[in-house]
């Protein structure tokens, strides 16, 4: 799937292509450009969960082109929802550039669209440059997976390719890209570390003067 509503309560929530959503007003569209990502999350849905072949999120013929995604966008009307999303099974600033250029085209029409993307913040690693200022004028939030109080439990959970420096690259990249946009979040998911390390989290997310989010653990 390319685009997809997200259904359920939360920590059991299903994957619904967006052509079976039906009504889509007030609801969130979140977009899946890539299987590509920096890390291997030990939690991560990729690993945890099986998905229907019919209803999966791994993109089986390849990255669709940006011309492929908004063909798809051009069959809804976007002024009746929540937010666009760039998120799915990959990490979207894997193609960044091409992330930049679906929203510019969507914002052509719906200038006013809320756009927030899910990240790994690792853009900066990836490019091997300081990519945040193209994060201005385009995202409205930006959410962090932060994942881990100290470096070492980051690299164990996210064995990310970029090794324990990955920690600190986050965290630079949170304190970057809040110059350019309004909203930018910090994740944990909870039950996968316990309260005393969250707050932990809580306290860095303070010190860089971002916001923490305490996403339900999805079992299922």
């Amino acid at each position: 799937m390319i685009l997809y509503t997200v259904t359920g309560k939360p920590g059991s929530e299903g994957y619904l292509d967006i052509a079976k959503s039906g009504d889509l007003t007030g609801k969130n569209i979140y977009v899946n450009m890539t299987n590509r990502c920096p890390c291997s999350c030990v939690f991560c849905l990729r690993h945890t969960k099986e998905q229907c072949e019919s209803n999966t999120l791994w993109l089986k013929e390849g990255e669709p082109s940006v011309e492929a995604v908004l063909a798809e966008f051009e069959k809804y009307d976007l002024s009746v929802i929540g937010e666009v999303v760039f998120c799915g099974f990959g990490e979207p600033t894997e193609r960044l550039y091409d992330v930049c250029a679906v929203i510019d085209s969507l914002k052509k029409t719906y200038p006013d669209l809320k756009v927030r993307i899910n990240t790994v913040g690792l853009a900066n690693r990836i490019y091997e440059e300081d990519v945040t200022k193209e994060f201005e004028g385009r995202f409205d939030t930006v959410s962090i997976s932060l994942n881990a109080p100290t470096a070492e439990e980051f690299y164990e959970l996210t064995r990310s390719r970029y090794g324990i420096e990955s920690y600190e690259a986050i965290k630079d990249f949170a304190v970057k890209v809040k110059r350019y946009v309004p909203n930018v979040v910090m994740s944990v998911v909870d039950e996968v570390m316990p309260p005393e390390k969250i707050e932990i989290c809580r306290q860095i997310c303070e010190q860089l003067g971002v916001t923490l989010r305490v996403r339900p653990f999805e079992r299922y």
